[in-house]
C-alpha cells in the first residue's frame, strides 16, 4: 500500500520540492496551500514522476479548514502516515519598528498554523503511528537580528517539536524538525516589514545561497530514514550551531555587530506595511 503525506504550503518552493522527493518514491500525497495554480501545478509535476494524490486550498490559520484536510485524508487515502507543517511566511525588521500586527501575522502562520496542524492531525498519525515533520528555520537557533517575530515563531516550533518528541514516544507517533538557513526560495513574495531596504538585504542572501530546495527535500528524506530529530541541511547552519552549544557569547555579539551594520545600511524606517 502507497504511503500517505499531508504538506502544507505545497504550491511552490520547499513544500513543492518535499511533495516531488516523496512522490518519486510513490507515495500518495494531500497538498494543500493558499495559492491554488501554484498547488495544481505541483499535483501534475508529482505525478509525472510517479506519485498521487489531491491538492486542496487552505489557509492554516483556519482549524476548521486543516480539520476538513484531515478528514479527506481519512476519506481518500484511509488516513495519513507523515505530516508536513511547510506552510510558512517571511517577515523582518526591528523590534522597535515592528508592530503588534506584524507579530500577529507572523505568529499566526509560522508558529499556531504548525500548531493547529499537528492537532487536526495527531489522531490520525497516532492510529498509523506515524510522523510530524515540522519546518522551522536556523532564525529558531540562531536568532539574527532584525527579524525579531520571525525568530519568535520558528523558535516557538522547535520548542513545540521537543515537546510533542517526548509526549507522543509512547503513542508510537515520530517527531523531526527541520531548520533550513537561506535557500533559494519563493519565501519573499509573502514578505512583510517595515523596510525596503529589510527585504532587499534578505532577498540577496537567498540569491546566494549555493543550497537550493530540492536538495533541502533530498536532505530531508535521508535524515528522516535515518530517525534524526533535528535536521540542518546547510553545513554553515552545524556549524554555526555548534559554535553556539560552545560559545554563545561569541556567537551574541558577533550578531550585535551584524545589527549594527544593517541599521548603518539602513538609517531611516518607514512605516510598517
Amino acid at each position: 500500500m502507497p504511503m500517505r503525506m499531508m504538506i502544507t504550503g505545497a504550491g511552490s518552493g520547499l513544500g513543492r520540492e518535499i511533495a516531488l522527493r516523496w512522490g518519486r518514491e510513490g507515495w500518495q500525497l494531500a497538498l494543500c496551500d493558499l495559492n491554488e495554480a501554484g498547488l495544481q501545478e505541483t499535483l501534475v509535476q508529482v505525478r509525472a514522476v510517479g506519485g498521487d494524490g489531491f491538492a486542496q486550498y487552505c489557509d492554516v490559520r483556519d482549524y476548521s479548514q486543516l480539520v476538513a484536510l484531515a478528514q479527506r485524508c481519512e476519506q481518500q487515502f484511509g488516513g495519513i502516515d507523515v505530516l508536513v507543517n511547510n506552510a510558512g511566511v517571511a517577515s523582518g525588521g526591528f523590534f522597535a519598528e515592528l508592530s503588534l500586527e506584524d507579530w500577529d501575522w507572523q505568529l499566526s502562520i509560522n508558529l499556531m498554523g504548525v500548531v493547529k496542524g499537528c492537532k487536526a492531525f495527531l489522531p490520525l498519525l497516532e492510529r498509523s503511528h506515524g510522523r510530524i515533520i515540522n519546518i522551522a528555520s536556523m532564525a529558531a537557533l540562531m536568532q539574527g537580528p532584525g527579524m525579531s517575530n520571525y525568530n519568535v515563531a520558528k523558535a516557538g516550533v522547535v520548542a513545540l517539536s521537543e515537546s510533542l518528541l517526548v509526549e507522543l514516544r509512547d503513542a508510537q507517533v515520530g517527531v523531526h524538525v527541520v531548520c533550513p538557513s537561506f535557500f533559494q526560495t519563493a519565501l519573499l513574495d509573502s514578505f512583510r516589514g517595515p523596510t525596503p531596504t529589510m527585504k532587499a538585504q534578505v532577498a540577496k542572501l537567498l540569491e546566494s545561497s549555493p543550497i537550493s530546495a530540492a536538495d533541502i527535500a533530498d536532505y530531508m528524506y535521508a535524515e528522516v530514514a535515518r530517525g534524526a530529530f533535528m535536521i540542518l541541511p546547510h553545513e554553515q547552519g552545524r556549524a554555526a550551531w555548534q559554535l553556539k552549544q560552545r560559545q554563545p557569547q561569541a556567537l551574541y555579539d558577533e550578531m550585535a555587530t551584524m545589527a549594527t551594520r544593517m541599521r548603518a545600511r539602513s538609517p531611516v524606517a518607514g512605516p510598517a506595511e
